[in-house]
């Protein structure tokens, strides 16, 4: 989510992204939950136990924006601007690439995969303290920046269409789509958490997964635009008290459709890579024990979440967070 820039180019399209608050209230939230489903019993109590913290505080390093002016280019990387096969060439790690490009310029153009890598061994050393707070503190954020790697329009300097006349795309690839089509989503994958032995390599492998998916995001709004009038691509709705130009559900649909089940799979493959990232900084901290114990109300509750989770009726079911928060956040 680009508000630091997007601020300074206003169009009520950038109202919808700040409303709907990138991939914040519904995908960041979800994806959360979904990860803590695949993490083997020796940590999962603790994270269930947790579960409402670290999903409500999967959002909060797009909440700090607001008062730290360092905080927005951790979420994305302008891969462009770096070279023109800098998707292949960056180096892995920070250290490298700020003698090959400058710490000034990562700083200005977004530095996703190497924040996410200091994040870990942050989160590794929270888990050898054995200090639940911050445990709980970099596991919810790590989740998030992860997340936001799995955002196409997070590896471009063409973050909004803004480049190409097709300003809004940002708001509507990660969030119209979502929130309109999640109820579709198949949410559950048999994924466990596995050890990665690369960090660096894995975070990067993800990042260009993204990318790779660029050409489709720009060039099927393209084309399903030509199906359209604004009348019927865009509408005029109130949201939160003020007046916003919005995507019409035909056109969302019409766009999800064209993009196959391209935002449904990023979604998962991110609960997939937190799941991953959580479990081996746990690893790596030589596998502390986290002395959590459920009760049996609590146990049978997992059981039904996770029973749930299998058959992909979390929503069903009313069991998914993110969906009961959207509703407070209208």
């Amino acid at each position: 989510m680009r508000i630091v820039r997007l601020f300074t180019r206003t169009s009520v399209l950038v109202v919808i992204l700040v409303f709907l608050g990138s991939w914040g209230f519904l995908v960041h939230r979800t994806t959360q939950q979904l990860a803590i489903y695949k993490l083997p019993n020796a940590m999962q109590p603790f994270f269930y136990k947790n579960m409402q913290e670290l999903v409500k505080n999967s959002t909060r390093p797009d909440e700090r924006r607001n008062k730290d002016t360092t905080e927005a280019t951790k979420h994305f990387i302008d891969i462009e601007v770096y070279g023109e096969n800098a998707i292949n060439d960056m180096p892995l790690l920070w250290e490298d690439a700020v003698k090959k490009y400058t710490k000034d310029t990562l700083l200005k153009y977004g530095y996703v995969p190497y924040h996410i890598i200091a994040m870990q061994q942050q989160l590794t050393d929270a888990f050898k303290a054995k200090d639940k707070e911050k445990i709980l503190f970099y596991a919810a954020d790590i989740g998030h920046y992860i997340q936001d790697a799995h955002v196409p329009l997070h590896t471009s300097i063409n973050y909004d269409g803004q480049l190409t006349n097709q300003k809004g795309l940002h708001a509507l690839w990660e969030s119209v789509v979502p929130e309109i089509e999640m109820n579709t989503y198949q949410l559950y994958s048999k994924h466990k958490a596995k050890y990665i032995k690369n960090i660096p390599a894995s975070i990067w492998n993800a990042v260009r997964k993204s990318n790779a998916l660029l050409t489709d995001v720009f060039a099927k709004e393209i084309e399903v635009s030509k199906q359209f009038v604004d009348s019927t691509k865009y509408r005029i709705q109130i949201r939160r008290g003020k007046e916003v130009k919005y995507y019409t559900t035909a056109f969302a649909k019409a766009y999800s459709e064209s993009l196959k089940p391209t935002i449904n799979n990023q979604l998962v493959a991110s609960a997939d890579l937190v799941a991953d990232f959580w479990y081996t900084a746990w690893v790596n901290a030589g596998k502390p024990d986290l002395s959590i114990i459920l009760n049996e109300e609590e146990k049978l509750q997992l059981k039904t979440q996770q029973k749930a989770y299998k058959k992909n009726t979390l929503i069903k079911d009313g069991l998914l967070i993110a969906k009961k928060d959207s509703k407070s956040d209208e």
